[in-house]
């Protein structure tokens, strides 16, 4: 664990990229004035907030499935209690 950025801590990594997209990240790179391995570190921490944000929506989206059938008999009788001039 290396104390590199900053002070924050850091583990080193292996990578293998094709030619093309060691080229690109390269190239990126220099003209955000970034190094390489800033770019890549950047790259991976978008992907992260990306997929969390998906994964999370995908969570909501099976508890919004889960408990669909019982709000909508509550929304019924909800609509029935309204109905009803004598309630």
């Amino acid at each position: 664990m290396f104390s590199y950025l900053n002070g924050i801590p850091m583990a080193a990594i292996s990578l293998k990229l094709s030619d093309d997209l060691l080229e690109a990240s390269g190239r990126y790179a220099t003209a955000l004035r970034l190094t390489r391995a800033e770019y890549i570190r950047r790259a991976l921490a978008q992907m992260n907030r990306e997929t969390r944000a998906r994964l999370r929506a995908r969570r909501l989206g099976e508890a919004s499935r889960k408990v669909r059938g019982e709000s909508m008999r509550v929304n019924a009788e909800f609509a029935a209690i309204e109905r009803d001039v004598d309630a």
